[in-house]
């Protein structure tokens, strides 16, 4: 069966990968990638101000589908549900973590770098999951060798994958969208460039034919 994650592959071929030191930037940065056609992001726990930037975006534009990402711990996921997120990413995937994503109602993209690891997620009925890190894990030609004995997977790659590359990933049967951190550039986002995050967005929409 089909697990609740899947649909977040197709609402757009890249999921910006976005750290947030200042969550006053969280709202303007998710209106620009709205305006740019995409419409979800994860903001990764990776600061202090990550919960508080989910929060607002989570109440101030609602269209958006804001998740977390950086999700390593059970009780970052008790935290991430509480501030509004609507799915979790994490880099990898233990026993526990597991069990508290999949408790949380969450869709969940945990992540997997080896075959080893994409079937103990497939036990756990973890069918769509992020390849990651994507680029350090073998690139296109590993995953595009895990299409043929693990046919029903699908991966969001991420980790090293660039605008240049990202089209050829896309190639793959077994992807349905790519994460990337080139939409939401940090001088960007300190210069408050929202014009430049909207062209990006735009840019990346493209990708998917």
């Amino acid at each position: 069966m089909m697990s609740i994650a899947r649909d977040l592959l197709a609402v757009s071929p890249v999921v910006p990968v976005v750290v947030v030191d200042d969550a006053a930037d969280a709202v303007p940065l998710a209106e620009a990638l709205l305006r740019g056609g995409v419409g979800i992001m994860e903001i990764t726990l990776r600061t202090p101000d990550a919960l508080p930037a989910l929060v607002a975006v989570a109440k101030a534009v609602p269209e958006m589908r804001v998740g977390a990402g950086t999700v390593v711990t059970p009780e970052q996921v008790g935290a991430a549900r509480e501030a509004g997120a609507t799915f979790l990413v994490s880099p990898g995937a233990t026993g526990t973590l597991v069990d508290a994503a999949l408790a949380s109602g969450l869709p969940f993209l945990p992540g997997a770098g080896t075959v080893s690891e994409m079937l103990a997620l497939a036990e756990r009925g973890l069918d769509t999951l992020k390849f990651f890190p994507a680029e350090a894990s073998g690139g296109r030609s590993y995953l595009s060798s895990v299409a043929g004995p693990l046919p029903g997977l699908a991966f969001c790659p991420t980790g090293g994958i660039s605008a240049g590359t990202a089209a050829d990933w896309l190639a793959l049967p077994n992807v349905g969208c790519v994460g990337g951190s080139w939409l939401t550039p940090a001088d960007a986002v300190r210069g408050h460039d929202w014009d430049r995050i909207e062209r990006l967005a735009r840019e990346a929409t493209r990708l998917r034919g």
